[in-house]
Parts: C-alpha cells; sequence; structure tokens
C-alpha cells in the first residue's frame, strides 16, 4: 500500500510523450502549473488550489533525468514527502508510461495514499492523455 503504480499506453511517440511530461507548459497544463526545468538537481513547485492540511503547493527536485526514457522527481507537500518516477517505454503502437509514486508511510498516510492514487489515475488516463491529443493532434484512441 506505500506505493502508487499506474500504467497507460499512449498511441504517440516517446518522444512526444517525452515532451508533455518535460515541457514546463504542458506539465502545467495536464498536471499542475509548475517552474518545472529538465535539469537534474532544478528545485521547483508545481501549484494548485489549496485544501485543508495543504496549502497548495508541491515542492519538489529533479532526481535523475534519462531523456526520453526516465524522469524522478522527489515529491513533497503537506504530509507526503515521496518520489515519483515516470519511465517511458516504446510498444507496439505508442508508448508505455509507467508512474511509480513511493515513500508513504502505510497506515499513517492511508488517506492520502488513496486520494493521490485516484488523482493520478485520472491525470494519467484523462488529463495527459487529453494534452498529447491537444499537442499532437488526436489518434482515435479510445477515452
Amino acid at each position: 500500500m506505500a506505493t502508487i503504480r499506474k500504467t497507460r499506453v499512449y498511441p504517440y511517440s516517446i518522444d512526444e510523450v517525452w515532451e508533455c511530461l518535460t515541457d514546463s507548459s504542458s506539465l502545467g497544463r495536464w498536471l499542475m502549473e509548475n517552474d518545472f526545468r529538465p535539469e537534474v538537481g532544478h528545485e521547483f513547485c508545481f501549484r494548485t488550489d489549496p485544501v485543508p492540511g495543504f496549502d497548495g503547493i508541491v515542492y519538489c527536485k529533479v532526481l535523475t533525468i534519462d531523456p526520453p526514457k526516465e524522469l524522478s522527481i522527489s515529491w513533497r507537500g503537506g504530509d507526503v514527502d515521496t518520489i515519483v518516477n515516470f519511465k517511458l517505454t516504446e510498444v507496439s503502437g505508442g508508448t508505455r508510461l509507467d508512474l511509480k509514486q513511493t515513500g508513504f508511510r502505510p497506515v499513517k498516510q492511508f488517506v492520502t495514499w488513496f486520494m493521490l492514487s485516484l488523482g493520478w489515475r485520472k491525470i494519467i488516463r484523462k488529463l495527459l492523455a487529453n494534452e498529447l491529443d491537444s499537442k499532437f493532434g488526436a489518434t482515435g484512441a479510445d477515452e
């Protein structure tokens, strides 16, 4: 339970998906407004509307970057201090994204883990897919 895992295949090239993961403007449209730069060591913030117990700011740092295959960032906000890893793999008909968020404290962060797991599901299945369609042209994929 201490890890969130999401996988999705997009009918786009690995370079197109990578661009949506690492371009600050694209990232802002499908995830959150940010001051991201794809440079190891770069510290940045995601910003969204605050809710009780969370000021709306996620403090991050680029930990690893291996274009166009892998991006890993620290992710701290509210009671969360985790690592998010995006891994891209070319597959027949497109690119598979494997997302993994690790570092949750079992039991104590169950509600946070659950809410973020639901959020990532929507983000990966709908918001990132919509950004890819908008940026590179709809391909007739489902959803």
